[in-house]
């Protein structure tokens, strides 16, 4: 953070709008569900509150656009703390488990997604570019995904911002959506429920959002550990897919790595590499009778808790910081043909994803021993 962030009082103004956001959605989840509905637990999900009121707040006030680069440090960098501090739920035998069941889903999802979608883009007469940020923000890693490949394809600003809006669109449906769904076609299986929302839902804060959603509403963390790691799975093959995208997608169909117009920093998602650190810290801790010769089982089960709480925390005020960046008045200006294409994507990896969980889920848990 560069000094003349820390001196910008709009700056943390926006990190604080965001942190208050989430605060009120835990308080009004509870009142909602315990005052109003009469239930003993809430049955409302905070981190919905959160962006839902995010969403009010930003669509009826007229933020000042200088807290916008808080409110997006909370959407992103705070995002991106959580996801590596959930990483001490996880072993890392348990992580590559995840990880072997998840990765045949993922290949899949991401190469009937590019191939489809693509085709299906340019029939409908829409810019080779714009079919390509579509496909790939869709079947890979949301808003990143666009931003990364766009100049490697020559694609107009106008594009860009048409395939982030279609992905915003139909990801924040698809958050509120798929937990019912997959509790609906998946009770009591919530390994199978986390394969579909990881390997359906587009953005990370999307999943992350859908995961925990899952484990208030149904009690099933499990669903949350390997959503999460399915969409990280699906987050590192952009690596590989981001170049081959340059090729398919490129107008005059050359590739541009040459030119160095790939931000490979952009590419290379290294709050993977923090997550399989803190499963490792996770491992080691467990593996003795004192965790790093140092905490008895009980005071580490404390820090296990208190850390996986951290994160939990730190989803919570990205999804507040997600609603706040959620802007209406932006999504209308999407048009009707790129917004059918990212309905058809959509349905088309979520469709693809449930078929190949229905068909291929069980035989893969059976040989990885989950």
């Amino acid at each position: 953070m560069s000094p003349r962030i820390r001196r910008d009082p709009q700056w943390w103004a926006g990190v604080g709008l965001a942190v208050a956001v989430s605060l009120t959605a835990v308080f009004a989840a509870e009142w909602v569900g315990k005052s109003l509905l009469g239930f003993d637990k809430s049955p409302i999900s905070a981190i919905m509150m959160a962006i839902v009121i995010g969403m009010i707040v930003a669509n009826t006030l007229s933020l000042p656009p200088s807290m916008l680069g808080g409110i997006r440090f909370c959407a992103r960098t705070i995002l991106r703390i959580g996801i590596i501090l959930l990483g001490i739920r996880l072993s890392l035998v348990g992580t590559g488990q995840f990880t072997l069941v998840a990765l045949p889903f993922v290949v899949l999802a991401i190469a009937i997604g590019l191939t489809a979608v693509g085709l299906i883009g340019r029939s409908m007469g829409l810019s080779l570019q714009l079919s390509g940020l579509i496909a790939v923000g869709t079947s890979i890693c949301g808003v990143t995904a666009i931003v990364a490949t766009a100049p490697l394809i020559k694609a107009k600003e106008t594009e860009v911002s048409y395939a982030a809006a279609c992905i915003t669109v139909f990801g924040l449906g698809a958050m509120f959506l798929y937990p019912i769904l997959a509790h609906a076609l998946f009770s009591g299986r919530p390994e199978l429920a986390g394969l579909f929302l990881g390997t359906s839902i587009h953005e990370t804060a999307q999943v992350a959002g859908a995961g925990l959603m899952y484990e208030t509403h149904y009690h099933a963390p499990r669903a949350l550990d390997i959503a999460t790691v399915t969409k990280l799975v699906r987050n590192l093959c952009m690596v590989a897919v981001i170049p081959l995208v340059g090729v398919l997608y490129s107008s005059d169909h050359k590739s541009h790595l040459a030119e160095g117009r790939v931000n490979w920093r952009s590419v290379i998602p290294w709050f993977i590499l923090g997550f399989a650190l803190m499963s490792a810290v996770r491992t080691i801790g467990d593996a003795g009778d004192l965790a790093f010769g140092v905490f008895d089982p009980t005071r580490w089960e404390q820090i296990v808790t208190l850390t996986r709480d951290a994160a939990e925390w730190c989803l919570l005020i990205a999804m507040a910081a997600v609603g706040l960046t959620s802007l209406v008045a932006e999504m209308r200006h999407i048009g009707l043909r790129p917004f059918a294409l990212g309905l058809f994507a959509a349905a088309l990896i979520g469709g693809v994803s449930l078929a190949a969980i229905a068909l291929l889920a069980d035989r893969l848990i059976a040989v990885v021993g989950l």
